[in-house]
């Protein structure tokens, strides 16, 4: 889909498109009313102004649309950005799976990372990391992996 399509796409369908790439509705709402985009550039840099001014209870809704990292998902998006984990040997994934536990007991929410491009040794040091963080930071840092995220996605979204 291009650019374009996406500009002419209704609203209610323009919407569905951009929750596949951040699944936060009200997100998603106010970001296919600011068509028509005209240039993927234009497209990320609304869907970033749109996502910093996101709720924290629509942040919640998005995060709840993702999988724990090295868990296998039915989404093609997940299993392709988390090829790297998904590639690692038990001892890895089990460490990942004690991490992903011990994070959302502390954090009470999912730990999302841009896995894309990454190993699961390399996920595996960015959980542990972020498991020193206080709330309010690690809110800042998920924040920004949703960011990034959603770029990703969504150039993937145009460019296809």
């Amino acid at each position: 889909m291009g650019i374009g399509e996406l500009d002419d796409a209704g609203t209610a369908r323009c919407e569905e498109l951009l929750r596949t790439c951040c699944d936060a509705p009200a997100w998603a709402a106010r970001t296919a009313a600011r068509r028509p985009f005209g240039s993927l550039v234009s497209l990320l840099e609304i869907a970033d102004e749109e996502l910093a001014a996101t709720s924290e209870a629509d942040v919640d809704v998005a995060l709840a649309a993702h999988p724990r990292i090295g868990e296998r998902s039915e989404s093609a998006d997940s299993r392709r950005e988390q090829a790297g984990a998904l590639a690692a040997g038990s001892e890895v994934l089990d460490a990942l799976a004690t991490g992903n536990r011990a994070y959302e007991e502390k954090f009470g929410h999912v730990y999302l990372v841009c896995a894309s491009g990454r190993s699961a040794e390399e996920l595996l040091a960015v959980l542990d990391s972020r498991l020193g963080n206080d709330p309010d930071t690690e809110r800042k840092v998920l924040r920004g992996e949703l960011a990034a995220i959603t770029r990703l996605r969504l150039t993937r979204l145009v460019a296809s």
